[in-house]
């Protein structure tokens, strides 16, 4: 079965529970950051922490095994998988160990220690509640943190009654739990090792941190006299006062919870007495401490991930799961579908390229659609989208050319040999666009008929279901051309910047832009420039993207000296100009562009606070409307600027609280994830449709927004400046020069 019937199948089977747990998660995560007195702060200070670590990582390493060793217990430093599975063979052997319990544990997902303990005949006991149940099920992890949350509460008492065979059918969630409880019980008590993760190492000290929600790593501890954690090197920290800010964070970005239910500091080998179960009257005192502590520090992978410039910081990563509960299509499909052979959700590309190599992060690679939702829910400020992106750009580079890829327009550059057609068709929508105005309607015409559509279907992957952009004969910079300002005495001065859309098919929001800064006293320009390269970045065609960037520098650079605002319509684009750009061209470009940027909504509601005269926009005739942001709009925290502006001018806002729309830009158009787009679309949909919602005009931010939702509804949406534009419309004739 190709991945993308595996997505089909589990928007089918697993969808519904999926996507309820993972909302429950994330809206859990707003309220409980919310009550942080400086949460951006914490992040902050839990980022300096981890990139001081992973900097003197090597010292760290050897500090924490002196550590372990002056505390009475063993280090060992696995290159990869074989050689920690071969160590943790070896003890379990020396041990004459039948049975080890395990708590949950990702690194030793990862590294398969069941199947080469279970290929020894030793019986290995995950006491995690919902490893269990996928033990049980022989079925992977879905999550890092929830691993079964795509079962649902029924499928899994089906389990257990089938398996177990109850004299009473298991039906409710305590019922369920209880049984589990007793049936684990029954087994951790005749274990001889147990095997736990380690969340943070303090070097200093050998002390560990585990968190947990069922307590089951304290067990694993205490009921065995034999310990051994299992944890990548990039868990190590200083020291035990490294642990504060993610022990407050980790909870409540992967599971809404101020704090878990159980946080374990242990400093290995533990002082209790290992507990003979079978004795049950001989006090606690009476027996011997001779636990025996081993710590696997595991490479694989991450030192050589370390050197890595841009997969340097998935080591940041702590596992709470945060990117995967906010990002909308791992609501529709979970881990199974995206994630590779162990991680899972938007740091899975990281971590599955690092260590298993970019085949395999290859197969979900794409569903990373770059909307950045995820960027602000790290809780150690990854950029997620960008490690997304340079691996797609490796991926792209170790393809290979065809010859039908060598179309005027479409030759693959040195930097991105291997991308598919389909990407580079998108990646370089500009010269479609630029060629469907200049021949528009006709263009318009022949895309559109059955035979062109079945083409599109077969060879770029565009799916015939998906309405297709009207390329307009006048572009907006050549409509701009041919009028005249009215501006005589201006507030402001600036260049509006005609992105990809707005000025070959969204033409009239352009047009509306202009008008409704020139009622607010500013005189405004419209250049010819290049498309902000959005389109091949999120191809991963790095290198086209750079060259866009900076063609986009040359044209708005004297602008910017001649003391004109940039300001920019599309929310995509002016997320490249402020955020992206960083990573492709120099400091100070950079700064220079990002620091005159402003997205339109955000212009406005800076003249209007400053006392321009508002009179000139056109009056509220609906007084109610609903509102969506566009993704990177949202990030960026821009979307109140929006709601203010309208809600100053008379308006009575509604919002959407959806994390996305799910057409992000090229990802809906593409066959393979149609139905994955629709099926995110849906959860806008309802809210747009819901009672007290559904009779309100609706307005969208970004191009992908608007053309999502007027898929999905009746009502045509359209863009907030449009609300605003003077009836009357802009004067005609030549522009002085």
């Amino acid at each position: 079965m190709s991945r993308v019937d595996d997505i089909r199948d589990l928007m089918r089977t697993e969808g519904a529970a999926i996507a309820a747990n993972t909302q429950g998660f994330n809206e859990g995560r707003y309220a409980s950051v919310a009550d942080l007195e400086d949460y951006e702060a914490l992040k902050s200070e839990a980022r300096a922490i981890k990139e001081d670590a992973i900097e003197r990582l090597p010292e760290l390493v050897d500090r924490l095994e002196t550590s372990v060793v002056e505390n009475g217990g063993t280090v060992y430093v696995a290159e990869d998988a074989a050689d920690a599975n071969e160590y943790i063979r070896s003890v379990v052997a020396e041990r004459d160990a039948s049975r080890v319990v395990k708590s949950k544990s990702m690194t030793s997902e990862e590294l398969e220690v069941n199947e080469a303990l279970e290929a020894d005949g030793v019986d290995v006991l995950e006491t995690d509640l919902g490893e269990w149940v996928l033990q049980l099920a022989e079925e992977a992890p879905s999550h890092i943190v929830a691993p079964a949350i795509h079962k649902s509460r029924e499928s899994i008492a089906d389990l257990f009654n089938e398996l177990f065979d109850p004299e009473e059918p298991l039906e409710t969630a305590e019922e369920l739990t209880m049984f589990a409880r007793e049936k684990l019980g029954e087994r951790i008590v005749d274990s001889e090792v147990g095997i736990t993760g380690a969340n943070f190492l303090a070097a200093e000290s050998g002390t560990m941190a585990l968190v947990t929600s069922e307590g089951n790593a304290r067990k694993t501890v205490a009921a065995t006299d034999t310990h051994i954690a299992v944890a990548g090197v990039e868990k190590i920290v200083p020291s035990v006062a490294d642990f504060q800010p993610f022990v407050e964070l980790i909870g409540r970005s992967g599971t809404g919870q101020d704090i878990t239910s159980y946080v374990s500091l242990l400093t290995p080998p533990v002082e209790t007495p290992a507990v003979d179960f079978a004795d049950d009257e001989t006090p606690l005192s009476a027996f011997a401490n001779d636990r025996d502590f081993h710590l696997v520090l595991v490479d694989n992978g991450r030192l050589a991930m370390r050197e890595d410039d841009d997969l340097r910081e998935t080591l940041y990563c702590i596992r709470c799961s945060a990117c995967a509960n906010s990002c909308a299509n791992f609501q529709s499909v979970g881990g199974h579908a995206f994630g590779g052979e162990t991680y899972s959700g938007g740091i899975a590309t990281g971590w599955e390229a690092g260590i298993e190599g970019l085949d395999t992060a290859a197969e979900f690679n794409d569903l990373c659609t770059g909307c950045t939702r995820c960027v602000n829910a790290c809780p150690v400020e990854i950029d997620i989208p960008w490690i997304n992106t340079v691996v797609r750009d490796r991926i792209n580079r170790e393809g290979e050319r065809p010859a039908e890829w060598l179309v005027d327009g479409l030759t693959p550059d040195a930097e991105a040999d291997g991308a598919p057609l389909q990407k580079r068709f998108f990646g370089n929508f500009e010269t479609v666009a630029r060629l469907g105005s200049a021949t528009a309607p006709v263009s318009n015409w022949l895309a559109d008929t059955q035979t062109a559509r079945w083409l599109m279907d077969r060879v770029l992957g565009v799916d015939p279901r998906r309405d297709l952009p009207q390329f307009q004969r006048e572009t907006l910079v050549e409509w701009f051309a041919n009028r005249a300002s009215t501006v005589t005495d201006p507030v402001r001065r600036a260049v509006v910047y005609p992105d990809l859309y707005t000025n070959h098919v969204q033409v009239e929001r352009g047009k509306a832009a202009v008008e409704v800064l020139e009622a607010l006293g500013v005189d405004v320009v419209v250049p010819e420039v290049s498309s902000s390269g959005r389109a091949p970045f999120s191809q991963g065609m790095v290198a086209t993207a750079t060259d866009h960037a900076e063609r986009v520098y040359e044209v708005l650079s004297p602008h910017i000296a001649d003391g004109r605002d940039v300001v920019v319509i599309e929310p995509s684009d002016h997320a490249m100009f402020v955020s992206e750009y960083e990573k492709l061209v120099d400091e100070s470009t950079f700064e220079t562009l990002a620091k005159h940027s402003y997205e339109v909504m955000e212009y406005v509601y800076g003249l209007l606070e400053s006392g321009a005269d508002e009179g000139g926009l056109a009056a509220v005739d609906v007084e109610e409307i609903a509102y969506h942001a566009h993704c990177q709009q949202r990030t960026l925290g821009l979307e109140a600027h929006t709601v203010a502006v309208l809600e100053r001018l008379g308006y009575d806002v509604v919002t959407s609280d959806v994390e996305c729309c799910g057409m992000a830009g090229s990802f809906g158009y593409k066959s393979d994830y149609y139905e994955l787009s629709m099926d995110v679309g849906d959860r806008l949909a309802a809210q747009l449709d819901a009672e007290g919602v559904s009779e309100r005009p609706v307005v969208a931010s970004g191009t992908s927004c608007l053309e999502q939702i007027d898929a999905l509804l009746e009502r045509k949406p359209r863009h907030p400046v449009e609300l605003l534009a003077p009836k009357s419309g802009g004067a005609t004739g030549s522009r002085p020069q």
